[in-house]
């Protein structure tokens, strides 16, 4: 996850992200981070911002967007996260569920090709984690590409294209979400066995 946003340096094979080839040594990171958003487990909101000031911050600073544009793109982006009621509050006001909401439309306020999600319901309690999730299903469904790494396998089955289970940092098996209903390989049967 953190090589497909160049947060990683890659040490072997080759990796075409929006167009960039993350492997070759001269790639434009800061160009390929306007492309993919990325929302961490945890939040990483600024804490003496407004949840409208952490949202507009990116835009404003990096795509050099006017104030006005940006109060716009804000109530936007909340709007779509279902969070419009809690533009002008501070993160410590808000639950967990709702922090990592305002971190997606933080990632999608910069009109993202490709969002990554790692691990993002983690650290939520089951209700938090449902928020959450109806959030990326609405996101899957209006067609956002999105990579998700997640132990959230029935969500997973649901939402996705394309299953990848990886195992000691390898790509163990990939296909369809069927492959989660009949695993091919031991590692793959026992991880979804053990209730994962």
């Amino acid at each position: 996850m953190r090589c497909v946003n160049g947060l990683e340096q890659i040490d072997a094979g080759r990796l075409n992200v929006c167009g960039k080839n993350l492997h070759d040594k001269g790639v434009d990171l800061r160009a390929l981070r306007k492309e993919v958003g990325i929302v961490f487990q945890s939040y990483n909101l600024f804490p003496h911002l407004t949840v409208a000031q952490n949202v507009t911050l990116a835009p404003l600073k990096v795509l050099r967007i006017p104030a006005a544009e940006a109060e716009n793109l804000a109530s936007e982006v909340l709007g779509q996260v279902g969070l419009l009621d809690k533009i002008h509050e501070y993160p410590e006001q808000l639950s967990g569920g709702q922090q990592q909401r305002v971190a997606i439309a933080r990632s999608l306020a910069m009109r993202p090709r490709l969002i990554l999600f790692d691990e993002v319901t983690s650290a939520l309690d089951p209700e938090l984690t449902g928020e959450v999730l109806r959030v990326i299903e609405k996101l899957a469904s209006g067609g956002m590409t999105m990579l998700l790494v997640t132990h959230e396998m029935a969500f997973a089955r649901s939402v996705s294209d394309q299953i990848v289970f990886m195992h000691h940092g390898k790509i163990w098996e990939r296909g369809a979400p069927d492959i989660l209903a009949d695993p091919n390989t031991p590692e793959l049967r026992q991880f979804v066995g053990s209730g994962f």
